[in-house]
Parts: structure tokens; sequence; C-alpha cells
């Protein structure tokens, strides 16, 4: 059996599970905000549940954003440090709103878009169409706004979501049903385990010791060191040269 332990931190509620492509046999949500503190604890409460230990994994799958910075680098960080300890583990990776929009899925009839709050009238966001085990993408996660959103995709039959709740109205509108917050809403690790067999939805990290996240937007103080430099900070995912 190719047991996975599955971390999403994209959120301020994160979850950890272990399982394998037919879900989640154990699972763990990780309280408002508290990923540094509780990220270890849950994975080691998910692995007694499940009756297995880390030397029993094939590897790691991990929700790499976009979303909190704070968030992913606490997942990246955990994940890299259970792969030093367990040099035989392997990495995959897939993007946390694909997850959400995984789970809603059966119960849209349609495109779903999957939105989190980003703050600033924005929203990280993605839309996707499953259809027979299989994932169209229709719109890749990015950094944009609810309004140019619905521009650029017409119509969809149901937005999930905290970013979605936020803008309740907006997403009524747009897909005809009240959109899907929080307590449903929120991305599941379970999710991230049954995208193992799903054909491109998690992608195998050759190196994981340089992987980093797909934050969607960048940190605070880069921003402002950027804008007040004029240039990208060096070494940065910005910098260009």
């Amino acid at each position: 059996m190719s047991w996975y332990l599955a971390l999403d931190t994209a959120t301020p509620l994160g979850s950890v599970a272990v399982g394998d492509h037919r879900g989640a046999r154990a699972e763990a949500t990780v309280g408002d905000r508290r990923h540094a503190a509780a990220t270890l604890p849950a994975i080691e409460q998910v692995l007694q549940l499940a009756d297995l230990k880390l030397a029993d994994l094939e590897g790691i799958v991990l929700a790499d954003g976009p979303g909190s910075f704070t968030g992913l680098r606490i997942g990246f960080a955990t994940a890299k440090g259970l792969l030093r300890q367990y040099t035989g583990l392997m990495l995959r990776v897939a993007p946390s709103l694909l997850s959400l929009a995984w789970r809603a899925a059966p119960f849209a009839g349609g495109p779903v878009a999957a939105l989190y709050d980003a703050l600033r009238g924005e929203v990280f966001a993605a839309v996707y169409l499953v259809s027979e085990g299989r994932i169209q993408t229709l719109l890749a996660p990015r950094l944009t706004t609810p309004e140019a959103l619905v521009r650029a995709v017409p119509r969809v039959a149901l937005a999930v979501g905290d970013g979605a709740a936020v803008h309740a109205s907006l997403m009524r509108a747009w897909t005809g049903c009240a959109p899907v917050g929080p307590p449903a809403g929120v991305p599941r690790a379970g999710a991230l385990l049954e995208l193992l067999d799903v054909p491109d939805a998690t992608t195998l990290v050759a190196d994981p010791a340089a992987a980093e996240p797909t934050y969607g937007r960048l940190a605070e103080a880069q921003t402002r060191w950027e804008h007040a430099h004029g240039r990208a900070l060096p070494h940065s995912p910005g910098e260009t040269g």
C-alpha cells in the first residue's frame, strides 16, 4: 500500500492527513493560525490514529499555494525537515485551490471556482471542471479581484472558500446559488490524497530541498523593500538578473 502524509497549510485553518489515493485513513485540523505550534503534533496524531509510522510512508503530498505566506512557509519547512530525516520519501505538490475545488465538484454539476480571501479587496482564485475523474483547469490559480474573476469566466456552477463567503453577493449573482464558505468550504488535506491518482493533479518534486511555495503575492516586508529600492529583492522569486 502506498501511504502518503498530506499537509495543507495555505489558509488560516490547516489540516493534516495520512492515507492513500482513496482518501484519508486519519485526518486532523490545525486551529486558526496555529500552524507553527500545531502541525507537528497533528502529524504525530494522525500517524498514531492510522497505526502508521513515517518509515511506512511512500511520500508527502503538500499544498503549494497560493495562500498565506507564513502558513505555506511552515508547511514547506515541515515537509523538508521530514524529508531530510527520512530520505526515502518523495515529495508531490498540488495547488491548494485545486484540492478545495475537487471536494466541492461532486455537488456542483459544473465548473467550480475556489477562492481564498487575500485581503485588500483581492482573492486567490482558480476555476476547475472535474469530469469523469479528470480535471480541466479553466482558470489557473492567481491573485485577482472578484470582479476580474467574474469577467474572466462568465459562468460557474459553484463558488467555494472563505474568499467566496467574503464576496457572497457577487458570488451568488455569478453562480446562481449561495457560496460555500467555512466551515464546509475549507481546504482539507484528505483531498490532496485523493488527487494522487488523478492524472496531472499532483507534481513530483525532483529537488525537494530547493522547492518553494507559490505564494501568489510577495510578503509585505519584501514589497516594502522593493518599493524603496526600485528593484527585486536579491535571490527572491521576482529577481530577473
